[in-house]
């Protein structure tokens, strides 16, 4: 299997734990209880900063009404379409004098406060595994091993990016606080941004001797193979996390998790319905007239099923339990749908002698009256209707 790998945003509902309908207003005041929460200045978690820009950008996607009907619509996808693949541009006037007053709540422009700002670390990367499972191994769940090429931490420095036995320093020029501030003219306001030290990347250390094996980065390129366990009743472009499975941190916070994408290769006879199952089967004109007790094919097995007589081409008939296990948010199942099976009748095309001579007899007997059927609904919408409603 090939490994893509990339970073995972998590959806935009739920980072501001708000429901896909929720209002502007809603959407405004979950952003604004989540910023402060997690403001850099104000949360003690090593993922604040990371926690803020996602919240941030989340808020941007969905406040803007042109990016939200395109990430209802598509998804990550078309938002990076719709945005140019970035958020730099899509704050509005509003919100940008939101940004900047608000931050008088956190100690100053910037969040610096006046005071030494300490070093955070920040969470690694998610990375992103495509695999591809047959549709029985969805239906019933599965565990497969899997290679993923990813970034580790250095076995030969532990990380700290220098050399065995050698020393950093203090970077002069964020004096170990990893990020500098940038003055800039906004609104007629002096604006303090605080920016990654371009010196030090960061890391607020300076490397005097690089390690040999990493060549300074405090990681190495590995490829690992993970056991993955896939739970019965995935569908396609459903997601199974592995937690902490991500790159590592680059200056020394959690690991990123990776995200296994699913794909299922659709199967010859079966095909998914939500939990059920559909399948269609003909039978010929004597099956349909008579009744009959045939074999049907399920996931499960053959499984007996009564035809009843008078049988119409296009019946629905229902197989209790033949489905599709009912995943659960938590990722146990209960329950399973049912096999829908679809009863057409098929018509011969081709006779012998004596099958042609005994539909001549039964035609003799029927007669050759022909009735116009009322303008109704059609079959297509009998099956829907069976399908919404059953």
């Amino acid at each position: 299997m090939e490994t893509v790998k990339h970073t995972m945003p998590r959806d935009y509902y739920d980072v501001l734990g708000v429901q896909r309908d929720a209002s502007k207003d809603e959407i405004k005041q979950a952003f604004r209880r989540l910023a402060r929460q997690h403001h850099p200045d104000v949360s003690d978690a090593e993922d604040a900063e990371d926690r803020f820009k996602e919240i941030n950008e989340a808020y941007q996607v969905l406040s803007d009404d042109r990016l939200r009907t395109a990430y209802d619509r598509y998804g990550h996808a078309g938002v990076d379409r719709t945005a140019g693949g970035g958020f730099g541009g899509a704050t509005g006037f509003e919100d940008i004098f939101e940004e900047i007053f608000g931050n008088f709540g956190f100690g100053g422009f910037g969040g610096f406060g006046g005071g030494r700002r300490r070093r955070r670390a920040t969470r690694g990367r998610d990375l992103r595994y495509d695999m591809t499972l047959d549709f029985e191994q969805a239906i019933f769940g599965t565990e497969v091993d899997i290679e993923v090429t990813r970034q580790e931490t250095c076995e030969t420095c532990r990380g700290s990016r220098a050399a065995p036995g050698s020393k950093t320093r203090t970077c002069p020029e964020c004096h170990g606080r990893g990020q500098v501030k940038r003055v800039q003219q906004a609104f007629g306001f002096n604006v303090v941004n605080v920016v990654m030290c371009p010196r030090c990347q960061g890391t607020g250390e300076i490397v005097e001797t690089p390690c040999p094996t990493c060549h300074g980065t405090g990681i190495q390129r590995k490829t690992r193979t993970l056991s993955v366990k896939i739970p019965p009743g995935v569908d396609d472009g459903m997601q199974v996390r592995l937690g902490g499975e991500g790159e590592p941190s680059a200056n020394g916070g959690l690991h990123g998790d990776l995200y296994v994408v699913i794909h299922v290769r659709p199967h010859e006879f079966f095909k998914r319905r939500d939990n059920d199952i559909v399948l269609e089967l003909s039978i010929n004109v004597a099956q349909a007239a008579l009744g009959d007790v045939i074999e049907v094919p399920t996931v499960d097995g053959p499984v007996e099923l009564t035809v009843p007589p008078g049988t119409q081409s296009g019946k629905v008939v229902r197989l209790r339990g033949h489905g599709v296990p009912k995943l659960r948010r938590d990722g146990s199942t209960g329950g399973r749908g049912d096999q829908l099976v679809v009863l057409n009748v098929e018509v011969p095309t081709k006779l012998t002698r004596e099958q042609r001579e005994l539909f001549e007899q039964l035609g003799q007997t029927l007669g050759r009256k022909v009735t116009p059927q009322k303008v109704g609904r059609g079959f297509v919408d009998r099956i829907a209707d069976f399908f919404g409603g059953a």
